[in-house]
This record gives C-alpha cells, structure tokens and sequence, in this order.
C-alpha cells in the first residue's frame, strides 16, 4: 500500500491513497488551520472503523444474516501530553437486519477484533486499550 500526503497551506493538507483516491485534512483555527476538513487523527478513528465496519458486514453476509445497516460510533481518549496519542477508543456497532441472530452479530464483532482488523489489532499491539459492543436493530420496513 502506498500514500502521499502533500502540504497545501497553513494547517491544510491533501492525502491521496495508492488506489486514486484523494481526501483534504486540516487543523483548528488555534494552529494555523481553517477547520476545512477532518483532523489527520480523525482520519486514523475512521480508518479504523472503516476496517472493523467492513469486516463485521462481510462476515454477516457470508453467515447468510440478513443486514440491512451497519454503522459504527469510535469514540476516543487521548493522552494530555504530547505526544497525544490514543490511549483508549470504544467501537461500538449498530448493526440493523431482519432476523438477525446475536450469536452471529457476536462472532462477527469478535473475528473482527481478534483475527482480521489490521487496523485495530495494530493499535491494540501499540498498546491502545479498545473496547467492542454492539446494539441489534430489527428491520421493520419490511423493504
């Protein structure tokens, strides 16, 4: 995998990934920033959270779960000196289905954080203490 980051002005920043695609990040005000896009330890929460999302949905889908929605709140404590690295950060998943069996919703989350989140597993080696939970919606459209 390869990435390039290029300075643009002040506190802002532009990240374009080896597949092509580009994101903007930028700081606070209070550091020269103009608080135009999402901070670079933003980005590195939703990474994470991209990478768990995506492999509790693909495990889901191959147990044949019927999952309709996914969506994950990461919220995180950083160290109050520099460097301010994460010390602590809650993923916690919202996963909404018809039918869905807890026992699957369970197991997805657990591989994902045990076997196959690069991302999380990389953080917790770091020494980073994260937490998984999950909440179960039905699906009552009936789409």
């Amino acid at each position: 995998m390869k990435a390039r980051v290029k300075w643009i002005e002040e506190a802002l920043f532009m990240g374009q990934s080896g597949s092509g695609h580009t994101v903007m990040m930028d700081g606070p005000e209070g550091v020269g920033g103009r608080n135009l896009a999402a901070r670079p330890m933003e980005m590195l929460l939703m990474g994470l959270g991209g990478c768990s999302t995506f492999d509790v949905v693909s495990i889901l889908k191959k147990s044949r779960q019927q999952v309709v929605s996914c969506e994950i709140e990461v919220n995180a404590k950083r160290a109050e000196t520099e460097p301010k690295v994460f010390t602590s950060i809650d993923l916690h998943f919202i996963v909404k289905g018809r039918g869905l069996k807890e026992s699957a919703v369970q197991r997805a989350v657990s591989l994902s954080a045990e076997k196959y989140c690069s991302a999380s597993i990389m953080l917790e080696r770091a020494g980073v203490a994260i937490s998984h939970s999950y909440s179960i919606v039905e699906d009552e459209s009936g789409a």
